[in-house]
């Protein structure tokens, strides 16, 4: 009996980790799986809202993640901790729901949500976050921003 109870435990441990991932969700509008778990690390794969990653384990605010066949590290605020439902096949007056929707769906915020606040505060200038939103700035050119100022990463 012993060895029985030897051997299951022993094939516990060989069983790969993958096997317990969780699955976590991307909330913001772009990022990136990375090499190692720093910022301006290498990318590695691009992520966009909603995509579905299996987290493997953490390394301090890291976590490491696979996406697409893909490993590598992406930090935690990217992450919604909560499961999320797939909302395929609903359909919202004959169209589909988009990743996109379903993520911002899940930080409580849709066109509804949208409209009334922007109805409470007609004075703000929308068009300056869309811009800055808009703005998109080359990660090349982000690396020789670092070298040239002689910056180090935390």
């Amino acid at each position: 009996m012993t060895w029985l109870v030897i051997i299951v435990i022993f094939f516990i441990f060989l069983t790969p980790m993958d096997s317990f991932a969780d699955s976590m969700m991307v909330i913001t509008k772009g990022n990136a799986l990375r090499e190692r778990c720093r910022f301006y690390s290498p990318i590695k794969s691009t992520l966009n809202y909603g995509d579905i990653l299996d987290i493997n384990s953490t390394e301090g605010d890291w976590y490491k993640a696979k996406f697409k066949g893909v490993s590598g590290c992406i930090h935690k605020s990217a992450l919604e901790a909560k499961s999320v439902s797939s909302f395929e096949g609903i359909s919202r007056q004959g169209q589909g729901v988009s990743q996109q929707e379903v993520a911002l769906a899940g930080k409580g915020f849709n066109p509804e949500v949208e409209k009334a606040f922007r109805a409470k505060n007609p004075n703000l200038k929308y068009n300056i976050v869309d811009a800055i939103e808009r703005y998109n700035v080359d990660e090349k050119r982000v690396f020789e921003f670092i070298r040239m100022g002689g910056l180090t990463q935390p």
